[in-house]
């Protein structure tokens, strides 16, 4: 197939070009100029310089392509403006989509996030994971961006509706090679690895190979059904950030933290630290909205993508080990393991 990938160098993206080729497919990708190509490298592709606001540049790049991943978002926890963030999500997703339909491509794969997903419920110490049909509005998306990838789910949702092979995926927790900036995963990764995290908080994510999300995205422009949502998750990967410390504490024998704290101390950091971003207009070291989704423990269940698409579940310790390599190779460990 010929696909076209908006977001190819980012994490995601970058394991998803990987992954095309891999199958025998030839890669098209959008890239802004300066865009950080090193998680590309070793994968052949055709390049075209542009933008998601673009909407004949994107119909234009986008002919003669059969599959389109869209892959592309703003991801920021705190902007001193986020109407730039909106339309990139938002107004870009509507692009790329309409775009590709006007192309005739075949499948439109649309890169969500489980952050789009109702969030589970702690009852007596237990979490239930939740899947696709867990009850969410927009009311509950607590953050700029969580509403703005509502907000685009809602319009790739539409589109479908109106005929558009519109499929949509919503990744968990990533973590793996090619996370060049890093993401906000593997910085949590990196920061153990360099004794950078002296406690805890009590969270936790679904932990997902990122290989993975990446044959999930291929997967569903195989196999998934137009209009639907799937989660690209690991049926085993709903840990603790403890957990995960352990794990990697076993892995690499650094010590895992053993203070776990208050979450009141937490946010009361994070209101400080927000308040000297808006002198500073820099981005604050703990955003209010990344310690407001951790006080829940994002678990999933990614049943109706392991039956529906066959999603591969390669074990999370892999993923972790997989990762530690990675930002090794790449420097980003600065004190012997």
């Amino acid at each position: 197939m010929n696909c076209f990938v908006t977001g190819a160098s980012g994490f995601v993206g970058a394991n998803l070009v990987h992954e095309l080729v891999a199958r025998g497919h030839r890669v098209r990708v959008l890239l802004r100029p300066g865009a950080d190509k090193r998680g590309l490298e070793g994968a052949p592709y055709e390049a075209v310089a542009g933008d998601v606001a673009d909407r004949a540049a994107l119909t234009a790049a986008l002919r003669g392509c059969d599959w389109c991943f869209h892959v592309a978002a703003s991801y920021h926890l705190w902007l001193p403006d986020y109407a730039p963030m909106f339309a990139a999500n938002v107004e870009g997703t509507r692009n790329v989509i309409q775009a590709a339909t006007a192309a005739g491509v075949s499948r439109i794969v649309y890169t969500s996030t489980v952050g789009c997903i109702g969030l589970p419920r702690e009852v007596d110490g237990r979490v239930t994971p939740t899947d696709e049909t867990t009850p969410v509005s927009e009311a509950q998306m607590t953050n700029p961006y969580k509403r703005s990838k509502w907000q685009a789910e809602v319009v790739a949702r539409e589109l479908a509706a109106r005929g558009a092979p519109v499929i949509i995926v919503n990744p968990s927790a990533p973590v793996g090679p090619r996370d060049v900036k890093p993401t906000p995963t593997g910085q949590v990764v990196v920061d153990f690895l360099n004794r950078a995290m002296p406690a805890y908080l009590d969270t936790g994510l679904n932990w997902v190979h990122v290989r993975d999300v990446a044959a999930g995205h291929v997967l569903a422009a195989e196999r998934g059904r137009v209009g639907e949502r799937y989660i690209l998750g690991h049926a085993g990967g709903n840990w603790t950030l403890r957990e995960a410390f352990a794990v990697l504490e076993e892995l690499t024998r650094v010590p895992a933290p053993r203070v776990r704290l208050p979450y009141w101390f937490v946010l009361l950091a994070a209101h400080v630290s927000e308040a000297g971003a808006r002198f500073t207009q820099s981005p604050p070291r703990a955003p209010l909205a990344g310690v407001r989704m951790a006080r829940y423990k994002m678990f999933f269940n990614p049943a109706k993508a392991i039956a529906e698409l066959g999603l591969p579940q390669t074990p999370p310790r892999q993923a972790l080990a997989d990762a530690v390599d990675w930002f090794r190779a790449q420097g980003r460990v600065k004190r012997a393991l």
